[in-house]
């Protein structure tokens, strides 16, 4: 399984950004998918996920709103859509698949494959 995140970059607040995440050796429409983001000196932390079962779809209290998360299963692929951005959504963020039961979906444990991640920064 590989997880190859794209889209990362400088933007401004305010702005909008889109993260893919491609992945091989695993079906996008398969799988339960998610975001994660780490900035300097803090825990990953969840972003947002997408279940296999049904198209639920779950997010943190803050990108709730803002951020939407979608699969491309033509290109077999993660989508998050990032509007409104704002400097403390700076971090580098990660994709992720798995199989999380329910009351794991928003926990680093839930997902079993990792990229490597991409930076975002954004300026105020």
């Amino acid at each position: 399984v590989q997880l190859v995140e794209s889209g990362g970059g400088l933007a401004q607040a305010g702005g909008s950004l889109r993260l893919s995440c491609a992945a091989s050796g695993r079906t996008v429409s398969r799988d339960s998918w998610a975001w994660f983001r780490q900035a300097p000196g803090h825990e990953r932390e969840f972003v947002a996920a997408i279940r296999w079962s049904g198209s639920n779809t779950y997010y943190s209290d803050s990108v709730k709103g803002r951020f939407t998360i979608s699969r491309d299963n033509a290109k077999n692929a993660i989508i998050l859509q990032m509007n409104n951005l704002k400097p403390e959504d700076t971090a580098v963020y990660y994709c992720a698949s798995g199989r999380p039961i329910l009351t794991t979906v928003r926990l680093r444990s839930g997902y079993d494959a990792w990229g490597q991640g991409t930076q975002l920064t954004v300026s105020s």
